[in-house]
């Protein structure tokens, strides 16, 4: 197993950057499988004569987990090199699959939830930050644009996934029609796409395990101006640890502002099948079918994918701290526009929401380049995964705020557009607490600066 080692990753000389981002892509493709959840729920339901809330518990455990496992093993990702990390990751999400494909076949939901939900969960996080401080790395001249091709895959996985999944569940179970809305796999063709899912990701994500290489010591790309950049505003050439990046503010208004954009959108992509057919509802039936609410949520996840690239790409231009500007402020002029004159039409609601979504994906590829900006190179996938504890939280206050204010207002297949206002200006405040924030983030104080011996020792693995 000394391949992966990483001091066996470092490249030698001819080696195109280039393979970097695809690498990455191998990974954050399977794992964005997480987003496809939704095809197998009412399968699952049906199998295990379960609620819909019981079946849910399995996606918030992957999510939890994968907080917690990128904050508590984020450093060691970095000490290990991003081939350990990736194989780790692999070992981790296929072993997933396995254990509850053997929670299903057995009607066995607690092993479900350790399989998908922890096991799964752990290799999610892994994965997650495992490309991330070498992307950076192999392009410092453009961190938004490599962080952005990466992290695209997670929330285009979803769309390889979910029609790949129904496929495959209507090879298992011949009863299946993946074309109708109402039709349920059995419990069997589940456990057999687990066991088929789990293979097939095991062995895509061999492919950027092998690719997968680190720059050598004072590598840098043709024509790259070192002082060019951290002359930028709010770029700095030193370094900051992990463990004391935690001790400063400004990890703290980051943590805040990621937390407030992913409360705010996630809220709308876990409501919104539901949503636009409960905006256009008049007499109790909606203008809206069920396939076309389908394909609305299609739609929002090619904006959710589309933002990681095009605004973490945009931000190598104008700025971290501005894009985030963007995403925050923008944002509450867009929800209050939904809760106002969203119901109008159907033209309005769409194109509104995909903009919110495309902010949301968005907000998750620019973090790592802020963080760069903020704490340099040598240790960002750490303290990246420590900030992902954010996400972990507003996977769990999105929903609650959504789904709390909704329940109050009715019964669901009853509710209309007025019911949502309180809930979409409640998403408002909490976009403002972000966007304040993110205004008062500010340099690093020299205090918690690596002397740069130290970070040299870290950055390749020594210390």
């Amino acid at each position: 197993m000394s391949f992966l080692d990483r001091e066996h990753t470092v490249a030698k000389p001819g080696y195109s950057r280039w393979l970097i981002p695809p690498a990455a892509l191998a990974i954050h493709l399977c794992i964005g499988q997480a987003y496809a959840t939704s095809v197998y729920k009412s399968a699952l339901v049906a199998h295990f004569e379960s609620s819909l809330t019981a079946i849910g518990v399995i996606f918030s455990i992957a999510i939890v987990m994968l907080g917690l496992s990128a904050a508590v093993l984020g450093t060691w990702v970095e000490r290990a090199g991003p081939r350990a990390a990736m194989f780790a990751s692999a070992c981790f999400w296929a072993s997933g699959f396995l254990v509850g494909a053997l929670g299903i076949a057995t009607s066995q939901l607690w092993l479900v939830y350790l399989g998908y939900g922890f096991i799964g969960g752990i290799g999610l996080g892994i994965g997650y930050i495992s490309p991330v401080s070498t992307l950076i790395k192999w392009f410092p001249d453009r961190p938004g644009l490599a962080t952005g091709m990466a992290i695209m895959g997670f929330g285009g996985g979803a769309l390889v996934a979910s029609p790949l999944s129904r496929q495959l569940m209507a090879f298992y179970d011949s009863g299946y029609d993946p074309s109708d809305p109402t039709s349920v796999a059995s419990g069997s063709a589940v456990t057999s796409l687990f066991v088929t899912l789990g293979i097939v990701y095991f062995l895509v994500m061999m492919l950027g395990v092998f690719t997968v290489k680190v720059p050598p010591p004072g590598w840098a790309p043709a024509g790259f101006d070192a002082a060019a950049v951290t002359a930028k505003p709010m770029v700095s050439a030193a370094n900051v640890s992990a463990a004391n990046a935690i001790r400063t503010p400004q990890f703290w208004f980051l943590w805040t502002v990621l937390f407030c954009n992913v409360t705010a959108g996630i809220g709308i992509l876990e409501q919104a099948s539901p949503m636009i057919q409960d905006f256009f509802r008049d007499g109790g039936t909606s203008s809206v079918a069920p396939t076309t609410a389908a394909g609305f949520v299609a739609f929002l996840s090619l904006f959710n994918m589309a933002g990681r690239f095009v605004w973490s790409s945009t931000s190598d231009y104008i700025g971290r701290k501005p894009t985030y500007v963007m995403y925050l402020g923008v944002g509450m002029v867009l929800y209050l526009l939904l809760a106002t004159v969203g119901h109008l039409s159907t033209v309005i609601f769409v194109l509104v929401a995909a903009v919110i979504l495309s902010f949301y994906g968005g907000g998750f590829a620019t973090v790592p380049a802020y963080l760069r900006d903020l704490f340099g190179t040598f240790q960002v996938g750490a303290i990246h995964g420590r900030l992902l504890t954010a996400w972990s939280a507003a996977g769990i206050a999105g929903p609650l705020i959504i789904n709390g204010f909704l329940d109050a207002q009715g019964t669901p297949g009853e509710l209309v557009a007025a019911d949502y206002r309180p809930a979409l200006f409640t998403m408002i405040a909490v976009l403002a607490v972000g966007f304040v924030a993110n205004i008062l983030i500010r340099p690093v104080a020299e205090r918690f600066h690596e002397a740069p011996s130290r970070a040299d020792a870290l950055t390749e693995g020594k210390v």
